[in-house]
């Protein structure tokens, strides 16, 4: 947590700047397109990076699909989670996150900034509303980020288990899925120290929906989940996962 609180502090003179921009682009939302939200909230996940000493490695870039909407599935480890993914991919995109954590100042600001979904995880019925808006703006070309363990809190590269009803989006929207790897994110803000540290993201192969049309959501979980595994397998050999 201490690179967390040394980010805010480096960075108050700066904040309110970024704050009140947010703030006012939200307000007059139809002036600003969405790559130039999208710029605004890159520039705020680039000074948390280089503030925070944090460099980040992207792969795969080449198999983000080259035109549509699609949801990538990512194993979930901390705070830095969706900056080290956004932050590899050019194009708009925007995530789902756990309503209770998505109303600091600057999270705020910024989730509303990519047009973000705010889940409340113990509520079902609103819960499935939100698969189903991100469904229906995935068919539009939106991009999304869902972390479907479900959990917040594992500062290791192990994957929690995925929980079906997340991948209901894509099957809903019949999307392509990406999952995506993360490794070592959990050190960026999960860990007591402000030393330098290196992230990965890694963007796999797509499932089309021919690949996966005659399966079921636990299927589909468990193979996403797995190629997951195996991927940080080959990076981080001598870890548990």
């Amino acid at each position: 947590m201490f690179r967390f609180f040394w980010v805010i502090l480096m960075n108050l003179f700066r904040i309110p700047y970024y704050v009140i921009k947010a703030e006012l682009m939200q307000l007059h939302i139809d002036d600003y397109t969405e790559k130039q939200r999208y710029a605004l909230a890159m520039k705020v996940a680039n000074m948390v990076r280089r503030t925070g000493g944090i460099k980040t490695s992207v792969y795969g870039v080449n198999n983000l699909p080259k035109s549509g909407g699609y949801v990538m599935y990512a194993n979930h480890q901390g705070k830095y989670d969706a900056l080290g993914i956004m932050l590899g991919h050019k194009e708009p995109c925007s995530v789902v996150m756990d309503d209770k954590r998505s109303h600091g100042v600057v999270v705020k600001q910024f989730i509303d900034m990519v047009g973000g979904k705010r889940l409340e995880k113990d509520n079902l019925k609103q819960s499935m509303k939100i698969i189903y808006e991100v469904a229906d703006e995935v068919k539009q070309g939106r991009k999304y980020i869902i972390f479907p363990a479900g959990g917040y809190w594992n500062p290791s590269n192990r994957v929690d288990p995925f929980k079906p009803g997340s991948f209901k989006a894509a099957m809903r929207a019949k999307a392509p899925i990406v999952p995506v790897a993360i490794i070592d994110s959990y050190k960026a803000f999960e860990l007591n120290t402000i030393g330098r540290v290196k992230t990965q993201v890694h963007f796999l192969k797509p499932l089309y929906y021919e690949d996966y049309k005659d399966m079921k959501a636990v299927e589909i979980a468990k193979q996403v989940e797995q190629m997951i595994k195996e991927c940080i397998r080959k990076q981080k050999s001598d870890i548990f996962i």
